[in-house]
Protein backbone atom coordinates (compact mmCIF):
# COMPACT_ATOMS: atom_id res chain seq x y z
CA UNK A 1 0.00 0.00 0.00
CA UNK A 2 1.40 3.41 -0.62
CA UNK A 3 1.02 6.28 1.45
CA UNK A 4 1.51 10.11 1.02
CA UNK A 5 5.16 10.41 1.77
CA UNK A 6 6.27 7.50 0.46
CA UNK A 7 10.30 8.07 -0.45
CA UNK A 8 10.74 11.32 1.77
CA UNK A 9 13.14 10.49 4.26
CA UNK A 10 13.09 12.32 7.28
CA UNK A 11 16.19 12.76 9.69
CA UNK A 12 14.53 12.69 13.65
CA UNK A 13 17.37 14.64 15.80
CA UNK A 14 14.69 15.57 18.90
CA UNK A 15 13.39 13.85 22.44
CA UNK A 16 10.85 14.20 24.65
CA UNK A 17 7.15 14.22 23.02
CA UNK A 18 6.92 17.70 20.91
CA UNK A 19 8.80 16.94 17.77
CA UNK A 20 9.08 13.11 18.20
CA UNK A 21 5.07 13.34 17.75
CA UNK A 22 5.74 15.47 14.42
CA UNK A 23 8.25 12.75 13.20
CA UNK A 24 5.75 10.43 13.95
CA UNK A 25 2.63 11.43 11.69
CA UNK A 26 5.01 12.05 9.02
CA UNK A 27 6.11 8.37 9.61
CA UNK A 28 2.35 7.13 9.11
CA UNK A 29 2.23 9.25 6.37
CA UNK A 30 5.26 6.90 4.94
CA UNK A 31 7.99 8.90 5.48
CA UNK A 32 11.16 6.70 6.51
CA UNK A 33 12.76 8.64 9.89
CA UNK A 34 15.14 7.84 11.11
CA UNK A 35 16.03 8.83 15.16
CA UNK A 36 19.10 9.65 15.92
CA UNK A 37 19.34 9.12 19.48
CA UNK A 38 22.01 9.98 22.02
CA UNK A 39 23.71 7.53 24.63
CA UNK A 40 21.18 6.63 27.04
CA UNK A 41 18.50 7.52 24.52
CA UNK A 42 15.05 9.70 24.81
CA UNK A 43 14.44 10.31 28.26
CA UNK A 44 10.64 9.78 27.64
CA UNK A 45 11.95 6.25 27.54
CA UNK A 46 12.07 6.12 31.10
CA UNK A 47 8.70 7.79 31.28
CA UNK A 48 5.55 5.41 33.02
CA UNK A 49 5.14 1.90 33.21
CA UNK A 50 6.68 -0.68 30.82
CA UNK A 51 8.01 -4.50 30.71
CA UNK A 52 11.38 -3.58 30.14
CA UNK A 53 13.67 -0.67 30.48
CA UNK A 54 13.17 2.12 27.70
CA UNK A 55 10.17 1.21 26.34
CA UNK A 56 7.73 3.56 28.48
CA UNK A 57 4.14 4.39 27.07
CA UNK A 58 5.03 7.82 25.84
CA UNK A 59 7.88 6.78 24.31
CA UNK A 60 5.63 4.16 22.51
CA UNK A 61 3.21 6.29 21.62
CA UNK A 62 4.88 8.98 19.70
CA UNK A 63 7.95 7.20 18.21
CA UNK A 64 6.20 4.13 15.94
CA UNK A 65 6.88 4.39 12.48
CA UNK A 66 10.49 4.93 12.54
CA UNK A 67 14.03 3.53 13.41
CA UNK A 68 16.19 4.25 16.12
CA UNK A 69 20.82 4.46 15.49
CA UNK A 70 22.34 5.53 18.36
CA UNK A 71 25.42 8.00 17.40
CA UNK A 72 27.37 10.41 20.02
CA UNK A 73 27.32 13.65 18.44
CA UNK A 74 29.96 14.68 20.78
CA UNK A 75 32.61 12.78 19.36
CA UNK A 76 34.04 13.87 15.92
CA UNK A 77 33.02 10.09 14.42
CA UNK A 78 29.58 10.19 15.78
CA UNK A 79 28.87 14.20 13.99
CA UNK A 80 30.51 13.09 10.75
CA UNK A 81 27.98 9.82 10.75
CA UNK A 82 25.01 12.05 11.25
CA UNK A 83 26.09 14.64 8.91
CA UNK A 84 26.73 11.80 6.37
CA UNK A 85 22.96 10.33 7.20
CA UNK A 86 21.71 13.45 6.67
CA UNK A 87 23.35 14.44 3.22
CA UNK A 88 20.11 12.86 1.19
CA UNK A 89 17.79 13.04 3.40
CA UNK A 90 14.67 15.55 2.32
CA UNK A 91 13.97 16.60 6.23
CA UNK A 92 15.50 17.08 9.37
CA UNK A 93 13.33 17.63 12.47
CA UNK A 94 15.04 18.85 15.20
CA UNK A 95 13.81 20.24 18.90
CA UNK A 96 16.96 21.20 20.64
CA UNK A 97 17.90 25.76 20.65
CA UNK A 98 19.41 27.04 17.96
CA UNK A 99 22.86 28.03 20.11
CA UNK A 100 23.15 24.35 20.79
CA UNK A 101 22.77 22.80 17.68
CA UNK A 102 25.50 25.00 16.18
CA UNK A 103 27.90 24.00 19.23
CA UNK A 104 27.23 20.75 18.21
CA UNK A 105 28.37 21.56 14.41
CA UNK A 106 24.68 21.57 13.35
CA UNK A 107 23.78 24.65 12.36
CA UNK A 108 21.56 25.11 9.22
CA UNK A 109 24.92 26.64 7.59
CA UNK A 110 26.81 23.37 8.25
CA UNK A 111 24.20 21.13 7.33
CA UNK A 112 23.14 22.96 4.50
CA UNK A 113 27.02 22.68 3.56
CA UNK A 114 26.57 18.80 2.53
CA UNK A 115 23.10 19.12 1.54
CA UNK A 116 21.43 21.97 0.35
CA UNK A 117 17.99 20.40 -0.59
CA UNK A 118 17.15 19.68 3.44
CA UNK A 119 14.54 21.49 5.05
CA UNK A 120 16.05 22.29 8.63
CA UNK A 121 12.42 22.29 10.90
CA UNK A 122 13.50 23.61 14.50
CA UNK A 123 10.56 23.15 17.02
CA UNK A 124 11.77 25.20 20.08
CA UNK A 125 10.74 27.50 23.04
CA UNK A 126 11.12 31.09 21.11
CA UNK A 127 11.70 32.93 18.16
CA UNK A 128 15.35 34.32 17.62
CA UNK A 129 16.28 37.88 18.05
CA UNK A 130 14.26 38.65 21.33
CA UNK A 131 15.90 38.57 24.74
CA UNK A 132 14.38 34.93 25.10
CA UNK A 133 16.08 33.29 22.24
CA UNK A 134 18.22 31.20 24.37
CA UNK A 135 15.78 30.13 27.41
CA UNK A 136 14.91 26.08 27.52
CA UNK A 137 11.14 25.65 27.07
CA UNK A 138 8.74 22.97 28.48
CA UNK A 139 5.08 22.80 27.69
CA UNK A 140 4.54 24.26 31.32
CA UNK A 141 6.24 27.15 30.56
CA UNK A 142 4.78 28.01 27.45
CA UNK A 143 1.07 27.64 29.13
CA UNK A 144 2.16 30.14 31.15
CA UNK A 145 3.38 32.00 29.58
CA UNK A 146 0.61 32.30 27.27
CA UNK A 147 -1.87 33.01 29.99
CA UNK A 148 -3.27 29.31 30.11
CA UNK A 149 -3.30 28.75 33.78
CA UNK A 150 -4.69 32.64 34.47
CA UNK A 151 -7.68 32.39 32.30
CA UNK A 152 -8.35 29.04 34.38
CA UNK A 153 -8.17 31.83 37.28
CA UNK A 154 -10.38 34.33 35.49
CA UNK A 155 -13.10 31.83 34.80
CA UNK A 156 -14.01 30.76 38.02
CA UNK A 157 -11.31 32.15 40.84
CA UNK A 158 -9.06 29.33 41.06
CA UNK A 159 -5.82 28.63 41.61
CA UNK A 160 -4.09 29.00 38.24
CA UNK A 161 -3.68 25.15 36.80
CA UNK A 162 -1.90 24.09 33.99
CA UNK A 163 -3.92 22.14 31.65
CA UNK A 164 -3.69 18.55 31.98
CA UNK A 165 -2.60 17.25 28.67
CA UNK A 166 0.63 18.20 26.88
CA UNK A 167 -1.39 20.92 25.04
CA UNK A 168 1.72 23.14 23.87
CA UNK A 169 3.58 20.08 23.04
CA UNK A 170 0.92 18.76 20.36
CA UNK A 171 -0.41 21.39 19.32
CA UNK A 172 2.92 22.97 18.06
CA UNK A 173 3.64 19.27 16.96
CA UNK A 174 0.23 19.12 14.71
CA UNK A 175 1.35 22.94 13.37
CA UNK A 176 4.60 22.08 12.44
CA UNK A 177 3.43 18.88 10.66
CA UNK A 178 1.71 21.70 8.55
CA UNK A 179 4.79 23.80 8.06
CA UNK A 180 7.20 20.50 6.77
CA UNK A 181 4.58 19.22 4.42
CA UNK A 182 4.41 22.52 2.51
CA UNK A 183 8.07 22.94 2.52
CA UNK A 184 8.24 19.21 1.12
CA UNK A 185 6.02 20.68 -1.42
CA UNK A 186 7.95 23.56 -2.23
CA UNK A 187 10.80 21.45 -2.59
CA UNK A 188 9.42 18.97 -5.07
CA UNK A 189 8.89 21.86 -7.36
CA UNK A 190 11.58 23.62 -7.05
CA UNK A 191 14.55 21.66 -5.74
CA UNK A 192 15.85 23.70 -3.04
CA UNK A 193 15.55 23.56 1.02
CA UNK A 194 15.24 26.14 3.72
CA UNK A 195 15.15 27.05 7.72
CA UNK A 196 12.42 26.57 9.16
CA UNK A 197 12.22 27.77 12.73
CA UNK A 198 8.74 27.18 14.76
CA UNK A 199 9.00 28.62 18.57
CA UNK A 200 6.30 27.18 20.83
CA UNK A 201 5.90 30.32 22.27
CA UNK A 202 4.96 32.59 19.14
CA UNK A 203 2.49 29.95 17.92
CA UNK A 204 0.91 29.65 20.97
CA UNK A 205 0.53 33.50 22.01
CA UNK A 206 -1.22 33.29 18.27
CA UNK A 207 -3.57 29.99 19.69
CA UNK A 208 -4.57 31.88 22.46
CA UNK A 209 -4.97 35.21 21.35
CA UNK A 210 -6.74 34.17 18.23
CA UNK A 211 -9.42 33.74 20.89
CA UNK A 212 -9.23 36.55 23.74
CA UNK A 213 -7.66 39.68 22.10
CA UNK A 214 -11.18 40.45 21.54
CA UNK A 215 -11.58 44.35 22.10
CA UNK A 216 -7.94 44.65 21.27
CA UNK A 217 -7.59 43.21 18.03
CA UNK A 218 -9.00 46.72 16.88
CA UNK A 219 -6.05 49.86 16.96
CA UNK A 220 -7.03 51.49 19.38
CA UNK A 221 -8.68 48.94 21.57
CA UNK A 222 -12.83 49.09 21.68
CA UNK A 223 -13.20 46.40 24.35
CA UNK A 224 -11.19 44.42 27.25
CA UNK A 225 -9.21 40.91 26.48
CA UNK A 226 -10.90 37.52 26.51
CA UNK A 227 -13.63 36.20 25.29
CA UNK A 228 -16.54 36.04 27.50
CA UNK A 229 -18.03 32.93 27.05
CA UNK A 230 -14.93 30.94 27.15
CA UNK A 231 -14.18 32.64 30.89
CA UNK A 232 -17.31 32.20 32.23
CA UNK A 233 -17.33 29.83 35.40
CA UNK A 234 -20.42 28.10 33.90
CA UNK A 235 -18.34 26.78 30.96
CA UNK A 236 -17.92 23.32 32.30
CA UNK A 237 -19.83 20.01 31.89
CA UNK A 238 -23.22 20.65 33.66
CA UNK A 239 -24.00 18.12 36.71
CA UNK A 240 -27.30 16.24 35.95
CA UNK A 241 -29.41 14.07 37.82
CA UNK A 242 -27.32 11.51 37.91
CA UNK A 243 -24.01 12.08 36.44
CA UNK A 244 -22.81 15.02 33.91
CA UNK A 245 -23.40 16.20 30.28
CA UNK A 246 -21.40 18.29 27.64
CA UNK A 247 -24.02 20.47 25.40
CA UNK A 248 -23.04 23.21 23.12
CA UNK A 249 -26.35 25.50 23.01
CA UNK A 250 -24.88 28.33 20.47
CA UNK A 251 -26.43 29.52 17.39
CA UNK A 252 -29.64 30.85 16.96
CA UNK A 253 -31.43 27.70 15.72
CA UNK A 254 -30.00 25.93 18.48
CA UNK A 255 -31.66 27.78 20.90
CA UNK A 256 -34.59 27.98 19.19
CA UNK A 257 -34.89 24.24 18.64
CA UNK A 258 -34.01 23.60 22.53
CA UNK A 259 -36.86 26.00 24.23
CA UNK A 260 -38.75 24.23 21.51
CA UNK A 261 -38.16 20.95 22.91
CA UNK A 262 -38.74 22.03 26.44
CA UNK A 263 -42.09 24.00 25.03
CA UNK A 264 -41.24 27.13 26.32
CA UNK A 265 -40.72 28.93 22.78
CA UNK A 266 -42.95 31.81 23.85
CA UNK A 267 -40.27 32.51 26.66
CA UNK A 268 -37.22 32.69 24.21
CA UNK A 269 -39.16 35.41 22.22
CA UNK A 270 -39.89 37.46 24.87
CA UNK A 271 -36.46 37.42 26.94
CA UNK A 272 -33.99 39.66 24.57
CA UNK A 273 -31.16 37.87 25.13
CA UNK A 274 -31.58 35.46 23.27
CA UNK A 275 -32.38 38.12 20.48
CA UNK A 276 -28.58 37.36 18.69
CA UNK A 277 -25.12 35.88 18.90
CA UNK A 278 -24.25 39.33 19.99
CA UNK A 279 -26.73 39.82 23.13
CA UNK A 280 -26.42 36.41 23.94
CA UNK A 281 -22.30 37.14 24.85
CA UNK A 282 -23.65 39.98 26.15
CA UNK A 283 -25.55 38.13 28.73
CA UNK A 284 -23.37 34.79 28.72
CA UNK A 285 -22.65 34.77 32.27
CA UNK A 286 -26.72 35.08 33.32
CA UNK A 287 -27.75 32.28 30.18
CA UNK A 288 -25.07 29.80 31.66
CA UNK A 289 -25.90 29.55 35.25
CA UNK A 290 -29.62 29.48 34.35
CA UNK A 291 -28.55 26.85 31.93
CA UNK A 292 -26.87 24.83 35.20
CA UNK A 293 -29.90 24.96 37.28
CA UNK A 294 -32.08 23.56 34.87
CA UNK A 295 -29.95 20.73 33.49
CA UNK A 296 -29.77 19.86 36.91
CA UNK A 297 -33.68 18.47 37.01
CA UNK A 298 -32.59 15.91 34.58
CA UNK A 299 -30.67 12.43 34.42
CA UNK A 300 -28.40 12.36 31.38
CA UNK A 301 -29.87 9.86 29.53
CA UNK A 302 -32.75 11.94 29.25
CA UNK A 303 -30.49 15.17 28.30
CA UNK A 304 -28.57 13.18 25.68
CA UNK A 305 -32.04 12.31 23.94
CA UNK A 306 -33.64 15.64 24.00
CA UNK A 307 -30.44 17.05 22.61
CA UNK A 308 -30.16 14.35 19.79
CA UNK A 309 -33.74 14.43 19.39
CA UNK A 310 -33.79 18.27 18.62
CA UNK A 311 -29.96 18.30 16.89
CA UNK A 312 -28.10 19.74 19.35
CA UNK A 313 -24.12 19.18 19.97
CA UNK A 314 -23.62 16.84 22.75
CA UNK A 315 -21.95 14.31 24.66
CA UNK A 316 -21.62 12.75 27.47
CA UNK A 317 -18.54 13.55 30.05
CA UNK A 318 -16.20 10.63 29.57
CA UNK A 319 -13.84 9.34 32.16
CA UNK A 320 -9.86 8.27 30.90
CA UNK A 321 -11.81 4.89 31.30
CA UNK A 322 -14.79 4.94 29.84
CA UNK A 323 -13.72 7.29 27.02
CA UNK A 324 -11.80 3.34 26.37
CA UNK A 325 -14.94 1.78 26.27
CA UNK A 326 -16.61 4.46 23.84
CA UNK A 327 -18.96 2.57 21.93
CA UNK A 328 -18.64 5.11 18.76
CA UNK A 329 -14.59 4.15 18.44
CA UNK A 330 -15.19 0.74 19.35
CA UNK A 331 -17.39 1.02 16.00
CA UNK A 332 -15.12 2.75 14.13
CA UNK A 333 -12.20 0.09 14.86
CA UNK A 334 -10.29 3.17 16.61
CA UNK A 335 -8.72 0.70 19.31
CA UNK A 336 -6.34 -2.40 18.18
CA UNK A 337 -4.04 -4.82 19.56
CA UNK A 338 -0.65 -5.46 18.17
CA UNK A 339 1.91 -7.08 18.63
CA UNK A 340 5.20 -5.46 19.32
CA UNK A 341 8.50 -7.69 19.11
CA UNK A 342 9.67 -6.64 22.25
CA UNK A 343 7.01 -5.32 24.18
CA UNK A 344 4.32 -7.93 23.69
CA UNK A 345 0.64 -7.12 23.13
CA UNK A 346 0.34 -3.51 23.57
CA UNK A 347 -3.05 -1.22 22.53
CA UNK A 348 -2.62 1.34 19.74
CA UNK A 349 -4.57 3.65 17.98
CA UNK A 350 -5.09 4.14 14.71
CA UNK A 351 -4.39 7.40 12.47
CA UNK A 352 -8.10 9.35 13.19
CA UNK A 353 -8.22 10.18 9.11
CA UNK A 354 -9.35 8.43 6.26
CA UNK A 355 -8.31 8.75 2.89
CA UNK A 356 -9.43 7.19 -0.54
CA UNK A 357 -6.47 6.73 -2.52
CA UNK A 358 -3.31 6.93 0.17
CA UNK A 359 -4.44 5.69 4.04
CA UNK A 360 -1.49 6.28 6.43
CA UNK A 361 -0.76 3.65 8.80
CA UNK A 362 1.92 2.96 11.19
CA UNK A 363 4.78 1.70 9.18
CA UNK A 364 6.73 -0.38 11.79
CA UNK A 365 6.33 -0.30 16.27
CA UNK A 366 8.08 1.82 17.96
CA UNK A 367 11.66 0.79 18.48
CA UNK A 368 14.31 -0.39 20.90
CA UNK A 369 17.18 1.91 21.53
CA UNK A 370 20.13 1.92 18.89
CA UNK A 371 17.65 -1.44 17.02
CA UNK A 372 18.59 0.12 13.64
CA UNK A 373 22.20 1.36 14.24
CA UNK A 374 24.04 -0.79 12.37
CA UNK A 375 21.27 -1.23 9.50
CA UNK A 376 20.97 2.19 8.78
CA UNK A 377 24.98 2.80 8.50
CA UNK A 378 25.48 0.38 6.12
CA UNK A 379 22.93 1.78 3.79
CA UNK A 380 24.51 4.91 3.35
CA UNK A 381 27.84 2.56 2.65
CA UNK A 382 29.50 2.19 5.96
CA UNK A 383 31.15 -1.23 5.85
CA UNK A 384 31.15 -3.89 8.07
CA UNK A 385 34.55 -3.12 9.65
CA UNK A 386 33.92 0.89 9.84
CA UNK A 387 30.46 -0.11 11.51
CA UNK A 388 32.29 -2.45 13.83
CA UNK A 389 34.89 0.40 15.15
CA UNK A 390 32.22 2.97 15.52
CA UNK A 391 30.33 -0.35 17.87
CA UNK A 392 33.79 -0.64 19.72
CA UNK A 393 34.20 2.99 20.49
CA UNK A 394 30.72 3.46 21.86
CA UNK A 395 29.75 6.08 19.09
CA UNK A 396 26.85 3.73 17.94
CA UNK A 397 25.07 1.05 19.77
CA UNK A 398 22.71 -1.91 19.43
CA UNK A 399 20.65 -2.85 22.13
CA UNK A 400 21.09 -4.38 24.92
CA UNK A 401 17.78 -6.77 25.79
Amino acid sequence: MTRPLDGVRVIDLSNMLMAPYTTQILGDMGADVIKIEAPGGDPVRGIGPSRHSEMGPIFLNCNRSKRSILLDLKQPEGLTAALDLMRDADVLVYNRRPQVMARLGLSYESVAKVNPRIIFAGLFGYGQGGPYERKPAFDDLIQGAVSIPWLSHMADGSEPTYAPTALVDRGVGLWAVGQINAALYYQSRTGKGQQIDMPMFEFMASFVLADHLAGHTFDPPIGPLGYDRMINPDRRPYQTKDSYVCVMIYTDRHWRSFYQALGREAELDADPRFKSMTTRTENIKEIYAELAKLIATRTTAEWLKLFDDADIPAMPLHTPDTLLEDPHLKATNFFKSIDHPSEGKLLDMEVPSQWSETQPSATRPAPRLGEHSAEVLAEIGYSEEKISSLLNKGITALPTN
